[in-house]
């Protein structure tokens, strides 16, 4: 994790967490891990992405083999300005093991969206995709984790679910609470992910309890 300082003042009001100057406060020069798995709601992640590398953090995306069945990592790299991992085997920055490298130098991590299958590979400690791998390697003790479920509101209400979002709270890392709405499903009701605005908020306020984590 990088050294910082913790900006004075208050933190922006609701409806400013993507104007990339009221971010910048926050933001600029921080280390931000984005991993990604597969559902239609990764084009929020995509503006969360942009408006934050836009602000000058430092965001590296990682995704599932199914995340990219929705947006290319192309996408991702253009918008971040960074390489993008889809695979525990990539070397692409130096000759060590990337998850190593990318969990010390992370200031906080998002997960957006979660998927059931992510969760329960969370909760029983599996690491067979790059995502869960590099989370795999952060030190939660220091560095805030941030796992935003998004799901069918049936699936999110599954026991199964439930005891994976419990045993993850327990284990350290922060569960977002899902949205209310339509879904691309054609339901309407729990499990939505979170507006982007939403997940920079969530970023910035987990910046903040890393830096008391870290000191």
């Amino acid at each position: 994790m990088t050294e910082h300082t913790q900006t004075d003042g208050a933190l922006p009001g609701e409806g400013d967490w993507l104007d990339p100057s009221v971010l910048r406060a926050h933001v600029e020069g921080r280390h931000v891990f984005v991993g990604v798995c597969g559902g239609i709601a990764v084009y929020k992640v995509c503006t969360l992405v942009s408006r934050l590398a836009q602000a000058g953090a430092e965001v590296t995306v990682a995704m599932t083999p199914s995340a990219t069945r929705f947006v290319t990592p192309l996408t991702f790299q253009a918008l971040s300005g960074r390489a993008v991992y889809t695979s525990p085997w990539d070397h692409i920055e130096s000759q060590d093991p990337q998850h190593i490298a990318l969990a010390d130098r992370a200031d906080v991590a998002i997960v957006a969206p979660c998927t059931m299958d992510t969760m329960g590979k969370l909760a029983s400690g599996r690491t067979d995709d790059v995502v869960t791998l590099i989370l795999s390697a952060i030190d939660r003790a220091k560095t805030p984790v941030l796992l935003a479920p998004a799901m069918n509101e049936v699936m999110w209400n599954q026991p199964s679910t439930r005891r994976n979002a419990e045993t993850l709270r327990s284990d350290g890392f922060g569960v977002l609470s899902p949205g209310n709405g339509w879904q691309a499903c054609r339901h309407e009701g729990a499990g939505r992910l979170p507006e982007a605005e939403e997940l920079a908020e969530a970023v910035v306020k987990a910046l903040a309890a890393g830096a008391g984590l870290a000191g």
